[in-house]
């Protein structure tokens, strides 16, 4: 008889197994979840844990918040920001040995504010920001690099639907978790901007300077983009002064969105009709694997794993430190075989406990969660950020993969410094209204 715990374990596996053959991950959780409850206990109690998990997935009122804040990424896409907001910090930086590449990660950064998504910053950044790279001469790795690598910082630069879905699975404040993201998203965009640097360095042919623009042209670039400033604001902004609760600050920023596109001229009745469907389509991908990882996730409650862990740390007496740095390695070497939403919710439940258990702060926590989904988001073989950038760049994927270790390697450094200086992630919700 195999132990319930043991049975757990197994499960994990499963998943991850289906996964690799390609199964969609929803579906892969759910499947071994419902086969798991069945085994723990018994048909007719599965059948009725998933009616009753399938409803609790997708009833919070809570989840507006995931279709609203992906609207106003797809509405603020469709009115061109992106153009904008590369040329901006293109003029401020452009002049440098690799300027153009420090200014796509900028751009990505900012873009990323009103995003929520790493894929979808990765995606309009890249159709933006390599025409302009490849015309002035830079190399092919560097080039998608750093929008590859850029458009990770969609994911923790608030507002972001990673720290949504991870407030949701673990009942923490959402607002404290976006305002966790700004240090370590900034400083995630200086380090970047570090690679870029090592980068032209070693080869000042991959990056080479470009025209240096007068404050004249400055100002110009600048007021293309103050909307999209303004809008972060306020969003951001309103949260932290307690005006807007999370949902209500993702209905201002899906509205603010939608009236930019309106004064860009950009929005026709076609153009709305494929944002909300973009929207719908992308919400009801999540929703899916939401039902899939609630099904999943009360197989793994039925078998006592996470008890069962904290058990075994407890008695074993493991340092704290030393299971956080084991769990943030598997998380990176997870996160170069899945996406990173199915990541987080397949083991945020157990994993989470855990975590409490050994007195980390919650938030801080997050922040270091989605921080390693970036890492795991421009690691091969499986890292989406590659895949999307590989496609739009039309170049072979090892082209991608060279320019990329600098950027893995600061991004390494950034874990170092959350951990030693966890004040990067939790001042800002400290002063949270």
């Amino acid at each position: 008889m195999i132990a319930p715990s043991l049975l757990g374990v197994l499960g994990f596996a499963a998943v991850i197994l289906l996964v690799m053959l390609r199964l969609p991950v929803a579906i892969a959780m759910g499947l071994v979840g419902f086969v798991g409850l069945t085994l723990t206990e018994g048909l007719d109690t599965s059948g009725f844990m998933i009616g009753r998990t399938t409803f609790e997935a997708v009833f919070p009122y809570s989840l507006s918040i995931v279709p609203l804040f992906i609207a106003m990424g797809v509405f603020a896409g469709h009115a061109g920001l992106s153009r904008s907001l590369y040329t901006f910090v293109a003029s401020l930086v452009g002049h440098l040995r690799g300027g153009l590449a420090m200014a796509t990660v900028g751009g990505c950064a900012i873009f990323g504010a009103v995003s929520g998504s790493g894929i979808a910053t990765t995606a309009t950044m890249g159709r933006v920001a390599l025409p302009e790279m490849r015309r002035h001469g830079y190399g092919d790795s560097l080039a998608t690099a750093s929008v590859a690598a850029g458009g990770t910082l969609g994911v923790i630069i608030p507002p972001s639907i990673l720290f949504v879905i991870y407030g949701l699975a673990t009942e923490q404040s959402i607002g404290k978790l976006f305002l966790a993201g700004v240090l370590p998203g900034i400083l995630g965009m200086l380090l970047y901007g570090l690679a870029v640097a090592y980068a032209v360095r070693r080869s000042a042919a991959a990056g080479p300077a470009g025209e240096r623009h007068g404050w004249p042209e400055r100002w110009r670039s600048f007021l293309g983009v103050w909307q999209v400033v303004a809008l972060f604001g306020v969003v951001l902004g309103g949260l932290y002064m307690g005006w807007f609760s999370p949902t209500e600050a993702a209905a201002v920023g899906a509205v603010g969105a939608i009236v930019l596109a309106l004064a860009s001229g950009r929005l026709t009745r076609r153009m709305l009709a494929g944002g909300i469907t973009e929207t719908a389509l992308t919400s009801g991908m999540i929703f899916v694997i939401l039902i899939g990882a609630g099904i999943f996730n009360a197989f793994v409650e039925s078998t006592g794993l996470t008890d069962a862990l904290i058990a075994l740390v407890a008695d074993n007496g493991w340092n704290r430190w030393a299971v956080m740095a084991a769990l943030m390695l598997a998380y990176v070497v997870l996160g170069a075989l899945m996406d990173e939403l199915s990541m987080i919710l397949l083991t945020v439940g157990p994993v989470f406990q855990l975590v409490v258990s050994l007195g980390f702060d919650p938030i801080w926590f997050g922040v270091m969660l989605i921080t390693v989904c970036e890492i795991g988001m421009i690691l091969p073989p499986v890292g989406i950020n590659l895949f999307v950038i590989q496609s739009i760049a039309n170049v072979p994927l090892a082209t991608v993969v060279r320019g990329i270790a600098p950027f893995a390697a600061v991004d390494g450094v950034r874990l170092v410094l959350l951990s030693v200086l966890p004040w990067l992630a939790t001042w800002l919700p400290s002063r949270m209204i």
